[in-house]
């Protein structure tokens, strides 16, 4: 375990494999491309296939073939087992080491949705939450580079279910980095982009999940055909949002909590508990 062990801290010491096992961990459960990866990092396609060899070297990520492409997946698994040995063996057991997350709010959690415009799917995703389960949960959204409107086609989408739309708006993630921003208990990426970039930390250590969907307003065709587009997008997404709604929190700890969050990303909804 321990020549493991230094083996995998090896290959986290270099930075640029770092921002690749970052960038997957960001993304987890989904399995990426090595070109989506190399073209997110920009690093050059040579040089993040010797990256990407040695954390699977090490047993630090999974790949698997899909046609002519190579995915990678972190292995969650071998992530335990280095934090075990660091903590256990090298630190002694002293788990005062590792910082406590602050608790949930089991009340009214406060619940961001992420994605890189908050033109569509964030905002889809928001008014969904706000509509199904607004008495538990306080909800907002942001982008990491905000288009400054809401897309004409998502309010429509909306719209069309019922939702009140008036005060839907586009806006940054750095509304809710500041001091004076309200702390979140879980921040949700919604799109592939967003997860991709490496933003600042948030404050309160929230449960952070990733539930990548295709984006909408790049969509092409007929009206009818980008409409039907937007309403898939309402679709799935209302789903997950239900699964979230139903989620047990005051029963689940952060574990429980992550775990169930990374089920509905990967749309696995009948594992979640009850």
């Amino acid at each position: 375990m321990e020549k493991e062990s230094t083996q995998r801290l090896f290959a986290l010491s270099h930075e640029g494999r770092l921002a690749v096992y970052r960038l997957l961990m960001r993304r987890y459960p989904d399995e990426v491309r090595a070109g989506e990866i190399s073209e997110a990092l920009a690093i050059k396609p040579s040089t993040m296939s010797v990256y990407l060899s040695a954390l699977l070297d090490v047993g630090l990520v999974t790949q698997r073939r899909e046609g002519t492409a190579l995915l990678y997946r972190v292995d969650l698994a071998a992530v335990h087992g280095l934090l075990g040995f660091l903590i256990n063996d090298c630190c002694r057991g002293r788990t005062d080491l590792c910082p406590v997350p602050p608790e949930i709010n089991r009340l009214k959690s406060n619940v961001l949705f992420v994605c890189t415009g908050n033109s569509a799917r964030s905002l889809i995703a928001e008014q969904l939450l706000r509509s199904i389960a607004g008495d538990r949960f306080s909800v907002f959204s942001a982008g990491t580079h905000p288009a400054g409107r809401p897309n004409p086609h998502a309010l429509e989408v909306l719209r069309a279910a019922g939702h009140e739309v008036s005060d839907l708006r586009s806006k940054s993630v750095s509304e809710y980095q500041g001091a004076n921003a309200p702390q979140m208990d879980f921040v949700l990426t919604v799109c592939d982009q967003a997860a991709n970039e490496d933003c600042p930390v948030w404050a309160g250590v929230p449960v952070s999940a990733h539930w990548g969907q295709p984006d909408p307003v790049r969509a092409e065709g007929s009206g009818a055909e980008v409409r039907a587009v937007f309403q898939h997008t309402y679709d799935t997404m209302e789903r997950r949002i239900r699964a979230l709604a139903e989620l047990p929190i005051d029963a689940l700890d952060r574990a429980g909590l992550q775990a169930a969050l990374d089920r509905i990303g990967a749309a696995e909804f009948e594992e979640i508990p009850t």
